[in-house]
């Protein structure tokens, strides 16, 4: 009775067991499906944070080709910034708050409630898209989109995030009159003007000079005016394109290295901190560089930094000749805005050099003076001068309205440099040291001569006073100096004179 029961026991219980198996291992299969599929969308209702283990980068959404994901970038071991990946580079294309970082706390938070948000508690809501949608979707361009659901098989798009590019544009990205391209240090940024596309340097706050300058071709379609305005686009076939309606005919075409060439991997142009546009392609381990705007590295705006001067062939080096450029700072440092604080007049002094040139100068304004002692006046009298570059042969005045970044060396002694310069703060303090000194070693001399002069005085007096005690002893008669000696003879005869008449 016992045996058969048992063996349907058994028999049963390996059937559950086998059941339990086969679910187990099918959920494990289809558990990373439902994993990505939710991870392609983010939906609201959706937050996180930071994971305080990760290094670099937390991914929080991917798009279906996994090439790109959003997620929190670790920015200097301490900040954060919501990114867009290049995933296979690891090389971030966007960010939502590239001008200020938040930290990276578990107390920082992303979440979607039809705005894609930043929250941070000390600031609260730190960075909003400020949108009303129902999904956050990461295309296979790149492209960050807020969608809203106008039906079950139609959407609208809010906001993306190929409206607001921070440093790079990718391949198929347009690049319109409204936007500015910001290099990730903040000094440099591209914008459309009517007919071109400008580059500019933000050297202080007040600065925003045109440094590079390329303007429309219009070899296919021509310009029209009023019209509407220009827009860039870049082709994947490696070319930027510049339209004014459309995306055909192209008024100008500013070609890449691998113009008409298939690529397969991902095509960045991007503003790099140095001031230049350069066009790179990913070709499967590394980026290949496909194109610089700027070809020369002294017609770059500062290459080699403040008060240095930069000679083609010969490198950098400072304008003074008595600093080492190589240290990366020459002396001379900026001063505060003479407009603002005439005080800091007492701390400048000037700079002239021969054989300078100013950077970009077809880009510059200049005035005409007939001398170059007129030229440096004017800059002198203008609290909003730096500096000033003087042309002898042309009679042309470049006056220098930021902070003086590098210059061209160039072998013509008749182009001329006027410098407005802080006085160095070490020499100051050798200068107040040795004032100092000066001061205490004439202090100390007039001390010793008024020592010497009332020793000396005592002296006198009290020799002075022994010989009056003498005088009294020898009746008035003592050797002495001849004033003292005639007179002291003078008195002998009148006594024995007297004497005698007794």
């Amino acid at each position: 009775m016992e045996g058969p029961f048992n063996s349907v026991i058994c028999l049963r219980s390996t059937h559950e067991f086998l059941f339990l198996l086969i679910i187990s291992f099918l959920c494990t299969l289809t558990w990373p499906c439902i994993e990505a599929v939710a991870t392609q969308e983010l939906l609201k209702g959706f937050e996180a944070t930071p994971n305080p283990s990760i290094p670099s980068f937390q991914p929080l959404l991917n798009d279906s080709s996994s090439k790109f994901s959003l997620g929190f970038l670790r920015v200097n071991s301490t900040q954060l910034a919501l990114a867009v990946l290049h995933v296979p580079s690891s090389e971030p294309l966007w960010l939502a708050n590239p001008t200020t970082l938040t930290r990276w706390s578990d107390r920082t938070k992303v979440f979607f409630n039809g705005s894609l948000v930043i929250s941070d508690p000390r600031t609260r809501v730190f960075w909003s898209t400020e949108t009303q949608g129902d999904k956050l979707v990461l295309l296979n361009d790149s492209n960050l989109q807020i969608q809203k659901n106008l039906d079950d098989s139609n959407t609208t798009v809010l906001w993306q995030s190929f409206n607001f590019p921070t440093n790079t544009l990718v391949e198929t990205q347009n690049f319109t009159s409204t936007m500015t391209l910001i290099s990730s240090n903040g000094l440099y940024s591209m914008r459309l003007g009517t007919d071109f596309i400008g580059l500019y340097a933000k050297f202080d706050s007040n600065s925003d000079q045109i440094y590079w300058k390329h303007k429309a071709l219009q070899v296919k379609a021509q310009i029209i005016e009023g019209n509407g305005p220009i827009h860039l686009r870049v082709e994947s076939d490696g070319w930027l394109g510049m339209y004014q309606n459309g995306t055909t005919p192209p008024v100008d075409v500013e070609s890449f290295n691998s113009f008409q060439r298939s690529l397969d991997g991902l095509l960045i142009v991007r503003l790099e901190p140095d001031g230049n546009l350069k066009a790179n392609y990913w070709d499967g381990s590394s980026w290949v560089e496909d194109y610089q705007a700027i070809r020369e590295t002294c017609d770059l705006p500062n290459p080699c930094g403040s008060y240095s001067l930069c000679t083609p062939g010969s490198g950098c080096s400072c304008l003074d000749n008595n600093t080492d450029s190589s240290s990366g700072q020459c002396s001379g440092s900026h001063f505060n805005d003479l407009c603002a604080d005439p005080k800091t007049r007492n701390d400048m002094k000037v700079l002239r050099r021969a054989g300078v040139e100013v950077p970009f100068k077809e880009l510059m304004s200049y005035e005409t003076t007939p001398s170059l002692v007129e030229c440096e006046d004017t800059c002198e009298k203008n609290c909003s001068c730096f500096g000033a570059v003087y042309n002898k042969a042309s009679g042309f005045c470049y006056i220098l309205d930021y902070p003086i970044q590098t210059l061209l060396g160039v072998g013509d002694d008749s182009k001329v440099g006027y410098f407005k310069m802080r006085e160095e703060t070490s020499k100051k303090k050798v200068n107040a040291g040795l004032g100092v000194g000066i001061g205490f070693l004439g202090g100390a001399i007039v001390c010793l001569i008024g020592a010497i002069g009332l020793g000396s005085y005592k002296i006198w007096k009290s020799r002075r006073g022994v010989n009056r005690i003498l005088e009294e002893e020898a009746g008035g008669v003592i050797s002495g100096p001849y004033k003292d000696l005639a007179s002291a003879s003078f008195r002998s005869i009148e006594m024995c004179s007297s004497r005698s008449d007794r």
